[in-house]
């Protein structure tokens, strides 16, 4: 029940500071800009392209364009909600108002990280749900595996959430911000690696973006989910430039899993030993 005040408290202070009703209001202006792009641009394909057959792939394509936009909203705010959070409270003093009471330091990072997991899968499913729901009435296509593609990328932000925890707990929130942005951007560039050595057969590459993934596995995550919710012809064919050509493992998504673990055990470690 600690912990679960302790997240109760941590929305609340998002709150607060406004980030609920910034998030709220800007993915309602993102979602009311992707309908109207998409109705408009899947008419002037139809419109070229009649009678072609293609109508579910050409939805799909503006879909999975949507929803990448929607991964790295995800990747922003799972960080910037999360930064100050230990960083600030300790630079400012304010821990000492919490960690006095009679609360173990564990608590206080377990019920932080709950009311961030909380937000990140708020995110996902307003975001990710409002951009396959929009797809469906505009087309009438619904992708495929949409509700496990939406899952691993709420994964993606909980690791990064529980990464940005856990930097807090030592390094000042400037410093926890570069470094997490700068493990990512290398994820990332890993990635994309890997994903042009699948396409050219070659192996050192796709080597080279194995070894990111274990440093992050967040941009893993993001191919999983993109090569699931593909239809089989984009996955065949690798049409466009969201289709996956090196295709992670289901044991990819263990080893995430087991890294958020990992990381949340060691942010409740480093917080319980640091000096306040």
């Amino acid at each position: 029940m600690t912990i679960v005040y302790i997240a109760w408290l941590t929305l609340r202070e998002a709150g607060r500071r406004r980030i609920l009703w910034l998030l709220g209001a800007l993915s309602v202006a993102f979602l009311v800009l992707f309908a109207i792009g998409f109705r408009l641009i899947y008419a002037e394909v139809l419109a070229q392209l009649p009678d072609s057959g293609l109508d579910g792939e050409a939805a799909s394509f503006f879909t999975i364009a949507g929803l990448y936009a929607v991964n790295f909203i995800i990747i922003m705010v799972s960080v910037l909600s999360t930064v100050d959070t230990v960083s600030g409270e300790i630079a400012s003093h304010s821990v000492h108002s919490v960690v006095a009471k009679p609360i173990r330091r564990r608590e206080v990072i377990l019920g932080k990280w709950l009311a961030f997991a909380l937000l990140v899968v708020t995110a996902v499913a307003l975001l990710g749900g409002g951009v396959i729901l929009i797809c469906w009435i505009s087309s009438g296509y619904l992708i495929p595996n949409a509700v496990t593609g939406l899952a691993l990328i709420a994964l993606e932000g909980i690791i990064l959430a529980s990464l940005t925890l856990l930097g807090g707990t030592r390094l000042s929130t400037l410093a926890n911000g570069i470094a997490v942005f700068m493990l990512f951007g290398l994820s990332f560039l890993g990635g994309w690696t890997e994903q042009i050595g699948g396409y050219v057969g070659n192996q050192s590459a796709i080597r080279v973006g194995i070894v990111t993934s274990l440093l992050l596995p967040t941009e893993a995550l993001w191919k999983r989910a993109a090569y699931l919710m593909q239809p089989p012809l984009f996955q065949q064919f690798a049409s466009t430039p969201f289709a996956v050509t090196s295709i992670p493992s289901p044991a990819m998504v263990w080893y995430a899993l087991l890294y958020c673990t990992v990381t949340v055990v060691l942010a409740v470690r480093a917080f319980g030993s640091r000096d306040l």
